[in-house]
């Protein structure tokens, strides 16, 4: 049947952003100017429903140039690609980094999220309120939202400023003051410069600007290593480049060391790769804890071709940000790492899925992909070996839920980003219906020692059962937050200790593990050992390596409103336990933090918490009870003798809430 149009005319920019991405049209069925012959027959339907998952970038193409999607713009898209807009602006309308009304062309990002408020972000809001209005207002050519994490946690508070254009420009502000903010809504035009910092803390502020060209006047770009307090240890393993070697440069990655993990594997040959890995021990960094081999194993033996690997740097657990660090800092890595994840699985193309708060990572991956194909370490032949793989990077916008591993397909492929069912799982039916890996960035960098050390003396680092180093994204109330790096099996006491303990005068009230989908723990348990097994033991998990450190001036109740918020606003609605029950937990903690009584709310909240985890699709409903959990049944929130209640100039707990 044909395809109802939106019949609106894009704009030329749009029309040049789109044509950037998808090469110019051909003939009037896909969007170009109707010739003669194009009356007489139809062409380049197949070939145009093969580009669907070109759908994300070219919405991220218009949305760069413009700073919002037009009906005109996004009917030139469905045409390109043969797509009918209603699913397109279903794809479009799901992720928050697109606009899909008209809006000014800069946008200012306020982390909101639980580092973030510990480091007094509230204030920050108010001082966007006073400046800009509410959130969403588009008075005065700056329109701002508050943002979950935006991966920065490390020098929270953090503010992010896109403007659209060619090209789209893009400045960070962390830790932000108020003169901070104020700067960024000015930074972000074309000749507005943003003049030096001295920040709102013991750390001066890191200002950063990202894209083709800087913005006039700024500073220059932090390097990685800022977020790495110890950064130049000799024990560092996969750290020990950040801060030695320049990220943009190949030349000094091969100095030290690069690519020698890729000669070994070409030396072992497929099954050689799988055996390693497989010895090591090494399990998934992203919170699941499954063995890379098994896994990498199983997408090897399928029938089924072609393979697919996809890495997933889509980081928005609230508190994490190791994987931005190694992306920033060492990209090379991450290339080599997927190249050798290619040949073991046989797959010949891989996806590296970034969230779109990334931009300079992005930037460096992008170069890194470029210098590789120049010097035949990727694409065709690679190294003389015969074995050919090439990566495509597809951004993600603003999508939590694109983290988990079955949404990624589906975002990939241009389609909404919610989980699928399982089985079939993805090594069997992953991205485009065929065998796919998926890991995330931590696990595959360490694919590298694996091959330079030996599967067996990789496994002998750590512990039997959590094996190998591990990153540690610890932020809040420490005197040196930052990413850590030690071997599974140190204890909470030895990450805080490394990081300074707390400053004089405070204490440790709680630390939250694992990030949003996390749990809560004690101050006074310390001597949790820092490992897969013992996290379980202990009663609470590791999750993707977050540790949080609340002090005791941190408002909890306030703090499991914003987790609420967080899932309420990233759930992707697709099954009812989740749709349903992260508004019902949020209310339920509202009337809580309100002053409602404990006896009657906490029964209806264990309820919907239970519904959630048993019922839910995926993990993001069925974690989202945790936090809270941890924090009623460890900590002893809301327990009568403890009960909190809104304090006097609280602003009302919905619009807390949004």
């Amino acid at each position: 049947m044909d395809l109802k149009f939106l019949d609106e005319a894009p704009t030329t920019a749009e029309r040049e952003a789109v044509d950037s991405v998808l090469g110019p049209p051909e003939s009037g069925w896909d969007g170009g100017t109707r010739q003669d012959t194009d009356l007489r027959y139809a062409r380049g339907g197949h070939t145009a429903r093969d580009q669907r998952d070109m759908l994300l970038p070219a919405l991220h193409a218009v949305n760069d140039r413009v700073g919002w999607i037009s009906r005109g713009a996004l009917d030139h898209i469905c045409r390109r690609l043969t797509v009918p807009p209603a699913e397109a602006y279903a794809v479009a309308s799901f992720y928050a980094m697109f606009a899909m009304h008209e809006r000014p062309r800069r946008v200012v990002h306020l982390c909101t999220d639980i580092a973030c408020a510990a480091a007094g972000s509230s204030g920050l809001r108010d001082r966007m309120v006073e400046r800009l209005g509410p959130p969403g207002s588009t008075e005065g050519g700056t329109t701002w939202h508050e943002s979950p994490c935006l991966g920065m946690c490390e020098r929270a508070p953090a503010a992010l400023a896109l403007q659209a254009g060619d090209p789209a420009r893009y400045a960070v502000a962390a830790p932000a003051g108020p003169d901070d903010l104020d700067a960024l809504a000015e930074s972000a035009s074309a000749d507005g410069p943003v003049a030096p910092s001295e920040g709102n803390g013991h750390r001066p502020a890191v200002r950063t600007t990202y894209g083709a060209d800087p913005l006039p006047g700024t500073a220059p770009e932090a390097d990685a290593a800022s977020a790495v307090p110890d950064a130049g240890s000799p024990d560092h393993v996969l750290l020990r480049r950040i801060g030695r070697v320049d990220p943009l440069s190949l030349d000094d990655y091969r100095a030290e060391g690069g690519y020698a993990a890729l000669r070994e594997a070409l030396r072992l040959g497929p099954a050689g790769v799988l055996r390693e890995v497989n010895d090591s021990g090494l399990v998934g960094r992203g919170g699941a804890a499954f063995p890379t081999g098994r896994k990498w194993s199983a997408t090897a033996q399928q029938p089924d071709a072609p393979h697919y690997l996809v890495c997933n740097a889509d980081e928005s657990e609230p508190g994490t940000f190791k994987d931005r660090v190694l992306m920033e800092g060492d990209p090379f890595s991450l290339v080599e790492a997927m190249t050798i994840a290619g040949y073991a699985i046989g797959a010949q193309t891989g996806y590296l899925y970034i969230r779109g708060e990334y931009p300079r990572a992005l930037r460096h991956l992008e170069n890194a992909l470029a210098l590789a194909r120049e010097r035949d370490l990727l694409g065709t032949d690679i190294m003389g070996s015969g074995f050919s793989f090439d990566i495509e990077i597809r951004r993600g916008a603003g999508a939590y839920i694109c983290g988990e591993e079955t949404a990624i397909f589906g975002s990939i492929e241009g389609q909404r980003g919610e989980p699928r069912s399982k089985p079939p799982f993805p090594v069997e039916k992953g991205l485009f219906g065929k065998p796919t890996a998926v890991n995330n960035v931590e696990t595959l960098v360490n694919v590298l020692p694996v091959l330079l050390m030996g599967g067996p003396a990789y496994a002998a680092v750590g512990t039997e059962k959590s094996t190998g180093p591990k990153l540690f994204c610890l932020s809040g109330g420490v005197r040196r937050p930052g990413l850590y790096e030690m071997p599974f099996g140190a204890t909470l006491r030895d990450l805080v200790e490394a990081a300074g303990g707390m400053p004089e005068g405070r204490s440790i009230r709680a630390i939250l593990l694992g990030g949003a989908a996390g749990t809560f723990v004690r101050g006074d348990e310390l001597d949790i050992p820092l490992t897969f097994e013992g996290a379980r033991e202990a009663g609470t998990s590791l999750g993707s390596g977050v540790v949080l450190v609340l002090d005791d001036t941190a408002d909890l109740a306030s703090t499991l409103v914003r987790v609420a918020a967080f899932f309420r606003d990233e759930s992707c609605g697709q099954c009812v336990p989740c749709r349903v029950g992260t508004v019902r937990q949020e209310e339920s903690l509202l009337r809580l933090r309100a002053g409602a009584s404990p006896a009657q709310e906490l029964p209806l909240l264990r309820e919907v918490g239970q519904a959630m985890r048993d019922a839910s699709i995926c993990g993001l409903g069925q974690t989202a009870w945790n936090a809270v959990e941890s924090a009623i049944d460890r900590l002893g929130l809301f327990s009568e003798d403890t009960h909190q209640t809104a304090a006097p100039g609280d602003r009302p707990a919905t619009e807390e809430a949004r």
